[in-house]
């Protein structure tokens, strides 16, 4: 295999931090660029992320143009402290409501296409505990500097917090070492390269996020980096080092539903793309057990790996955006 990309294609965020030069690149270029923070129950974290970026990235240096909340129906009070610090807060059910709703992360990200204005779209989990803007100009750099990287993903180390307080300094990114690398190593080994696939951050055109599918959960990491790969190759995808997210940790049950649902889009894209043909239709349930009163209770998630088609081809979107059909 030819380790190519990852040599040319990857990069450490300080090689953008000239802020001066990036906001006179995205000038140069005429691009408009929009941040979107998916929410569910964040109301811990979402203040100072808001905070921190619009205060750097629009106050001090017109990189952002707006900050986007789209939330899933939160029950703390997340939508209202990131409406009271400035960001343009919208509840997912409430986009394009004709449409049937679903839950899930996926989901918010579609639908922020719809209401975000950018060219380029910077995605950010609004669970950093660490937030420092670099995620999000670490994330442009590679977009506005060159003209042909289209897609942009983060890299990081992952220490775990343990606690309120504890921090231990390994232990994330189990998932991706567990089921994607080894999937990635299987079938698409060039696609080793990229170090994180499931980081939840990450930024590109427009042109690129409108064009291709969306699973509403867990899947849309896994799907986003093998349909772009899929129409436009590798080198339109580049990866940047932002050093270190703390970030919560989750317990090895709940990676198990993460997992299974990455499997399920995996397998569903390998059909997809004609790699693999299956006898029979996949089943939609992960099946896990429960100790109850000294006896095993199954606890089943069921996962239909429901996708939203590219928003491209909704025409309230191409509506809006101007769009003419082929």
């Amino acid at each position: 295999m030819n380790n190519s990309w990852l040599k040319n294609n990857t990069f450490h965020y300080s090689k953008f931090n000239d802020l001066i030069q990036l906001v006179e690149m995205k000038q140069k270029k005429k691009l408009s660029i929009s941040l979107c923070l998916p929410t569910l129950n964040e109301e811990r974290t979402i203040a100072k992320e808001i905070v921190i970026i619009k205060s750097e990235l629009m106050t001090r240096y017109p990189l952002l143009d707006e900050i986007v909340v789209v939330d899933s129906g939160s029950t703390d009070k997340t939508r209202d402290i990131a409406r009271s610090f400035g960001a343009d807060v919208y509840k997912a059910d409430d986009i394009l409501p004709e449409l049937d709703n679903y839950k899930g992360k996926g989901e918010n990200l579609w639908k922020a296409l719809y209401i975000t204005k950018g060219d380029i779209i910077i995605y950010l989990d609004a669970d950093i505990k660490n937030i420092h803007h670099r995620f999000v100009y670490g994330l442009i750099g590679p977009l506005i500097m060159s003209d042909k990287i289209k897609f942009c993903k983060a890299f990081y180390d992952r220490p775990i917090a343990i606690g309120k307080s504890k921090i231990r300094p390994t232990g994330g990114g189990r998932v991706t070492e567990l089921v994607i690398r080894p999937l990635f190593s299987l079938f698409f080994p060039e696609l080793t390269q990229i170090l994180q696939p499931l980081s939840g951050e990450y930024a590109g055109f427009r042109q690129i996020f409108e064009k291709i599918h969306f699973p509403i959960g867990y899947g849309i990491e896994t799907s986003m980096i093998l349909d772009i790969y899929n129409k436009w190759g590798l080198d339109v995808m580049s990866q940047v080092d932002l050093e270190k997210r703390v970030h919560r940790n989750q317990s090895t049950k709940a990676l198990g539903k993460m997992s299974f649902a990455i499997i399920k889009t995996f397998i569903n894209r390998e059909i997809k793309f004609d790699k693999i043909k299956l006898k029979d239709d996949l089943f939609d349930e992960m099946i896990q057990y429960n100790l109850v009163k000294n006896e095993f209770k199954p606890d089943i998630f069921d996962y239909k790996g429901f996708e939203r088609p590219p928003i491209i081809d909704n025409p309230k979107y191409r509506e809006k955006f101007n769009i003419t059909p082929k």
